[in-house]
């Protein structure tokens, strides 16, 4: 199964966009692989550096509406290939969210309050986070403290990630 733990990259912005994600000229890619080095490339936020703050992440936590823009695959690709398995966010576009879990990833989604306070209390900080699958926990630690928050997702949601994906589950069920 895929690692959903690890250190935090806080991404202080709405509207992501996919195009952030991974730019549109690196589409022509035909291997996951080819995509990793031009992860969030293209994302403008004050301070953000791609190469060296996507380094040894697993876990972003951001605001409203990510993955908004054209709909494909290859921006959970990219994700995927650095090891980022878990967006925790407000929301998602919808296509996003689905190849997200398609993939065998986390896209989870928390109320404005809570996603507030993550960034309140544990951006700027050595953070890391846990999922806990089968409780629906998410479990936040930095040096200074450490708590759980509850999360929900789809039943078969759930299934796709335990499963890595569709793929998983067809090779499981069909």
């Amino acid at each position: 199964m895929k690692q959903f733990s690890g250190k935090v990259l806080f991404l202080d912005r709405c509207d992501i966009n996919t195009d952030e994600i991974i730019p549109a000229k690196y589409l022509t890619e035909i291997t996951k692989e080819a995509l990793k080095p031009y992860l969030l490339e293209d994302l403008s936020l004050t301070g953000f550096k791609n190469k060296e703050d996507v380094k040894d992440k697993a876990v972003i936590v951001t605001r409203a509406n990510f993955g908004c823009g054209s709909s494909r695959e290859h921006a959970p690709w990219a994700l995927e290939v650095n090891g980022i398995n878990v967006v925790i966010a407000e929301n998602f576009a919808r296509i996003f969210r689905q190849n997200m879990y398609n993939c065998g990833m986390f896209a989870i989604e928390l109320p404005k309050d809570k996603i507030e306070y993550l960034f309140e209390n544990y951006a700027g900080k050595d953070t890391s986070i846990t999922i806990d699958i089968d409780n629906d926990k998410i479990v936040v630690t930095s040096s200074e403290q450490s708590e759980e928050i509850d999360f929900k997702v789809g039943g078969f949601d759930k299934t796709l990630v335990k499963e890595e994906g569709w793929v998983g589950y067809a090779d499981k069920n069909y």
